[in-house]
């Protein structure tokens, strides 16, 4: 059972939308491992809601329900993984359409994004996320089927106005799509900017502890365009385990305290770090000299996420050799946990990435602000 008040998105998450089991009174949700779900002597369903397991899974519900609820949209699907979020929308094109993307965005999905269309029959052109009149000239009116942006974008954290986004999307007949990742619902609702469909790589901020690899849908109205998306995650079977369901719902129940404090910590960094010797760049878009601050102060609303990155002075061996000697933060890929990670992004991506080489990597975790400092402070200590 799940009973919701007059009460704020906070305090709804906090509670699994208030859920209570109708038969034990428990306040968790269960885990529903079953694969199929029975049918009566009339061979109807007992739960209409429920059929086989690869689309239809109980265990999905709360966090479903808690995702429509903090994003402001009308239906939400789980995926295995973000990768397979992001993939179901390009999937459901027809072979001759049209998308646009930002040239700087997660690597893995631009990466298969190039690969995909081009098997695909799909044109892709791509547009400077820097630069606020790109993307319009990208745009084909007409023939332009899908937008796709990434903000604050990964790593270099420019930020893409979703408003104006959205605008040049339906003014082209396309549906714009976000990948929401980093600033959560806690700090921005694309939806209610304009954006058709949000995405989440959930295994990020959304679980926030490492432990799960999932992704999420979330859609504006539940339209043609939608409807091909849930086609292409039944049929394709890329969906989420009931125990990583469970887990995914129990992170998000602590997702603003999180988000608050990660953000928190790396406006503290950032500011700390702004100007200082050895640092070249700091790109964090809290900072109100970062291109982007004016936009991010509309549509990030409450703070600008726990990612930012700094430009080593020296190039690429200084920046290799300040990661090394990090002795808190923990090099690794990823980003939203509580334990804060630092990575040499060209490193990951290889000789073709746009990343500038001595750019650094950080997500900020939990951990206390002055002993992040400090481990930064050592580690760019000549």
């Amino acid at each position: 059972m799940s009973k919701c008040h007059n009460s704020s998105i906070e305090t709804d998450v906090a509670q699994g939308m208030h859920y209570v089991d109708t038969l034990t009174g428990s306040v968790v949700p269960p885990i529903v491992p079953s694969t199929t779900f029975a049918r009566d002597e009339n061979y109807a369903l007992v739960s209409p809601d429920h059929s086989y397991g690869r689309d239809e899974n109980p265990s999905y519900q709360t966090a479903e329900k808690m995702l429509m609820r903090m994003e402001g949209g009308s239906d939400a699907m789980l995926f295995s993984s973000g990768m397979a979020a992001a993939t179901a929308v390009v999937q459901s094109l027809e072979p001759g359409s049209h998308i646009v993307i930002p040239s700087v965005m997660y690597w893995g999905l631009r990466k298969w994004m190039v690969a995909f269309c081009a098997r695909w029959g799909i044109e892709l052109d791509q547009f400077d996320s820097a630069d606020p009149d790109d993307l319009a000239d990208k745009v084909k009116a007409g023939t332009t089927s899908l937008i796709w942006i990434e903000t604050p974008t990964n790593p270099t954290w420019d930020i893409i106005d979703i408003e104006t986004a959205a605008e040049i999307a339906h003014g082209a007949g396309a549906v714009l799509a976000v990948d929401s990742t980093v600033p959560t619902p806690v700090l921005t609702r694309p939806i209610d900017f304009g954006a058709d469909i949000v995405m989440h790589s959930a295994t990020k901020y959304l679980n926030g502890h490492g432990d799960v690899v999932a992704g999420a849908l979330i859609t504006a109205k539940n339209d043609e365009c939608w409807e091909k998306v849930a086609a292409v995650r039944a049929e394709a079977g890329a969906i989420l385990g009931s125990f990583e369901a469970w887990l995914l719902q129990r992170g998000m129940r602590t997702l603003f305290m999180r988000v608050r404090q990660a953000s928190a910590t790396a406006l503290a960094i950032a500011e700390h770090f702004d100007h200082y010797n050895g640092i070249e760049t700091v790109r964090y878009p809290g900072l109100e000299s970062h291109p982007g601050h004016e936009v991010a102060k509309k549509q990030m609303l409450g703070g600008y996420g726990g990612m930012l990155s700094l430009c080593i002075a020296g190039g690429e061996a200084a920046a290799l050799e300040m990661i090394k000697r990090c002795n808190v933060f923990i090099r690794a890929t990823s980003l939203g946990g509580v334990e804060s990670l630092i990575e040499h992004r060209y490193s990951i991506e290889g000789p073709n990435s746009p990343i500038p080489p001595n750019l650094v990597r950080i997500s900020v975790g939990a951990e206390r602000v002055d002993d992040l400092i400090a481990d930064l402070e050592q580690a760019l200590a000549s």
